[in-house]
């Protein structure tokens, strides 16, 4: 049975602090785990989007449970701004961003998520654009090799995008199970704990959803909706995730990277929010042993100013 444990629960209601009367939004509402954390937590109102509509139909029983106060919105978080002004909500006291796959995602073979799992090479989250197996069946092995290798971080990454070339000319690669056949057969013998396809796999979820862009993108409309003292709580599972967060939020924050003392230096603008989490919150070891897939997460959190610093 797919089930959705909330990852670091404690820590996102510590650093959320959802308020009665107040408003707040779950930008990647998933199996709903952190969502129904909040709507017990505080009588507020919250918002919820989603790009996959299998996520939005799981919903309605939540909404069914909190009449009034939850509503589901399909759409993609990056594109937060528009959906939230058709909804009439132009300010926030908190947004929520959990990056990544969700557990019914994964869990779900026929969504080609997982390299476990039998299924079509698919790793979309909502319904459009171009699938893992036309990536994989069509990029030409230099550009698969560029993809492993920044999306992934993968060493191997041109061994992997030869391998693939190499067994695609005998007939296409249609399955889950089949592509992380020949990934793993392409590299050496390893110590690492993690599967040797992981790395590829990430690669292609990332890029078949365009979720770093989107990051970036949802990052922004967040700190543009938060009102004074709003808070912005991101959990991240990966360095790309991560490192996109650190950097929007150091500079959000003021905190900027000083120039290279080569380049002229320019005024650091003027801080708009107050880091919560001057480094990423892990979780504990008691939750990781209750959750594995919580082991790689990192939190952080900002909080908007009354008036720029």
């Amino acid at each position: 049975m797919t089930s959705h444990v909330p990852v670091m629960p404690a820590e996102v209601l510590a650093l959320l602090s959802p308020r009665d009367g107040g408003t707040y939004l779950d930008a990647t509402f998933g199996g709903g785990g952190h969502a129904a954390l909040i709507l017990e937590a505080a009588s507020c109102t919250l918002f919820a989007i989603d790009r996959d509509p299998a996520a939005i139909a799981r919903g309605a029983a939540l909404a069914a449970r909190h009449p009034g106060r939850l509503s589901l919105i399909e759409g993609r978080f990056g594109s937060m701004l528009e959906l939230l002004s058709r909804a009439g909500v132009t300010r926030l006291d908190g947004v929520l961003m959990d990056f990544g796959v969700s557990s019914f995602q994964l869990e779900d073979a026929a969504r080609g998520f997982s390299f476990r799992l039998e299924g079509p090479l698919d790793m979309r989250m909502g319904g459009g654009g171009e699938s893992a197996a036309v990536l994989v069946n069509r990029l030409p092995a230099p550009e698969l090799a560029r993809l492993f290798a920044e999306y992934g971080e993968e060493r191997y990454a041109r061994r992997i995008a030869r391998a693939i070339e190499t067994a695609r000319k005998r007939a296409p690669i249609a399955t889950t199970t089949e592509l992380a056949g020949i990934i793993r057969a392409a590299q050496p013998a390893s110590r690492e704990r993690i599967d040797p396809a992981t790395r590829s796999f990430q690669a292609l979820r990332i890029r078949v959803n365009d979720e770093l862009e989107e990051i970036a993108r949802g990052l922004a409309d967040a700190a543009s909706l938060l009102a004074p003292g709003g808070r912005l709580v991101a959990i991240s599972f990966h360095s790309l995730e991560d490192r996109l967060v650190k950097t929007c939020m150091a500079e959000a924050a003021g905190r900027a990277a000083a120039p290279s003392r080569h380049v002229p230096a320019k005024p650091r603008p003027a801080a708009r929010f107050r880091l919560l989490t001057p480094r990423a919150l892990r979780p504990s070891a008691s939750e990781i042993a209750a959750n594995p897939r919580a082991a790689s997460a990192r939190l952080r959190a900002v909080e908007r100013l009354a008036v720029a610093a």
